[in-house]
């Protein structure tokens, strides 16, 4: 048996030992497969359990994301970020529900057809689901394979034509479902960053990086430098209603519902950024403010340093389909960005 077939045969029987129950583990139904691929790309297995759970309760069937408002799907996707993935589930159950009388497609020239299935969503949803022999590339398969073959370098995309010729060879003609599972669970529970876990991994005597005593090593480690934002965050509030406005349909939060603010300019005090907010984006004086509390929020690229005022005008917005005026009990109706969530969280409700 060659180096290739006994990686193979040694990966999947850890797997059947020791994965993790999951949840979409415990399905073969191709709709509930692809959502939960969608929510752990850029999410952890931990965080993504809840919101998967309350997503079918809310969405059982393709069917029922078709025909429910954006809005709803925003919200539901609330908490989750990237809501770029949440729009494209929704646009391709409709595609689906449409053209494929409510089955996913099985041929992956269809499936690449529909918004948000890139390879890796592609190969996911085909081997899984439908046990395809197609690979899957993610974060985890990359630093398993390059570690099997010793191969150097940041774990990057650059990598991946290396690492699809791997997974051509060692990838079985069947049971492909279990194949993919088992190298993206190898990744997450033994062949970690940094330190992986050589002792008990099922496939070290076909790693050369561990024969070469290379592993932590490899893949080498890229330093994320984080940005760090102060932005103002005006509080208006009349007649115990807070007033909040929709994101444009393109660009960062598309579609989600905040308070009026935003950055602080270089050599600007948050006062004099709040008052000149407010007039560009409401074209409104502010009379007085109060500075409230500050709310931190971290994202993927950047940290949000959000200074909450409490705003008096001199004229106040009138609503319309893009600008709300909202009673503290009915904020859990809007989809929000996780900063002005944590915000809806300090203030009180109405006596």
């Amino acid at each position: 048996m060659n180096s290739e077939n006994i990686f193979a045969k040694k990966l999947n029987l850890w797997y059947r030992r020791h994965s993790r129950d999951l949840p979409w583990r415990r399905t073969q139904d191709p709709y509930k497969i692809w959502i939960s691929e969608i929510m752990l790309q850029q999410t952890t297995v931990t965080a993504v359990i809840p919101y998967y759970e309350k997503w079918i309760k809310e969405f059982p069937t393709v069917q029922d994301v078709a025909r429910a408002p954006l809005q709803k799907i925003l919200k539901n996707w609330q908490g989750l970020g990237y809501y770029t993935r949440a729009k494209n589930i929704h646009k391709s159950a409709q595609i689906i529900v449409e053209q494929y009388q409510g089955k996913i497609p099985q041929d992956p020239k269809e499936l690449k057809k529909l918004p948000g299935f890139g390879p890796y969503t592609v190969g996911a949803v085909l081997s899984i689901a439908f046990d395809k022999r197609q690979p899957i590339i993610d974060a985890n398969v990359r630093r398993v394979v390059m570690r099997q073959l010793a191969v150097a370098g940041y774990a990057g995309p650059s990598q991946d034509p290396v690492i699809l010729q791997f997974l051509e060879r060692v990838m079985p003609q069947k049971g492909n479902n279990i194949f993919n599972q088992a190298l993206m669970e190898l990744g997450a529970l033994v062949c970690r960053n940094g330190e992986p876990a050589c002792l008990i991994c099922p496939v070290q005597s076909t790693c050369q990086a561990y024969k070469k005593e290379r592993q932590s090593l490899i893949p080498a480690s890229q330093k994320r430098v984080i940005k760090e934002v102060e932005a103002v965050i005006a509080l208006i509030k009349k007649d115990g209603k807070y007033f909040i406005q929709r994101r444009p349909s393109k660009g960062l939060f598309a579609d989600l519902w905040e308070f009026p603010g935003g950055k602080i300019e270089k050599g600007e005090s948050a006062k004099a950024a709040l008052y000149r907010e407010v007039k560009e984006e409401l074209d409104a004086e502010v009379r007085s403010a109060n500075f409230l509390f500050q709310v931190q929020q971290f994202y993927t690229q950047f940290k949000a340093n959000l200074h909450v005022w409490s705003c008096e005008l001199a004229s106040y917005p009138k609503a319309d389909e893009t600008h709300k005026w909202v009673a503290r009990r009915h904020f859990d109706r809007y989809p929000m960005p996780s900063g002005s969530v944590k915000i809806v969280e300090r203030l009180p409700y109405a006596r």
